[in-house]
């Protein structure tokens, strides 16, 4: 018997959300550490940043190496910039959504 596990289907987290906000708004690259205190603040003035900041600053890098891996982030040094092709992280119908 195969069992189906309750986040099999998971749609973008609000992480993510605020990396890809904060990405697509300025054209210019970002320092990690300032790209966190941007998501950061977005998260408390939403009041979604619990489990501490040092857990969320893990969270939102793992976020953020995932996109630079499927090719919505360019990574030049400590830098990151948002590609075109970084709004489509937040779409459900994006083939990395999908159900396995």
């Amino acid at each position: 018997m195969q069992r189906k596990s309750a986040f099999s289907r998971r749609l973008p987290d609000l992480v993510t959300e605020e990396l890809v906000a904060a990405l697509l708004t300025k054209s210019s690259a970002f320092e990690f550490k300032q790209l966190f205190d941007i998501v950061y603040e977005r998260l408390r003035a939403r009041n979604a940043a619990s489990g501490g900041e040092e857990m969320l600053r893990l969270r939102a890098y793992e976020k953020l190496q995932n996109l630079v891996s499927r090719g919505m982030v360019k990574k030049s040094g400590k830098k990151y910039k948002g590609l075109a092709t970084l709004s489509k992280a937040l779409t459900p119908g994006d083939p990395h959504f999908a159900v396995k």
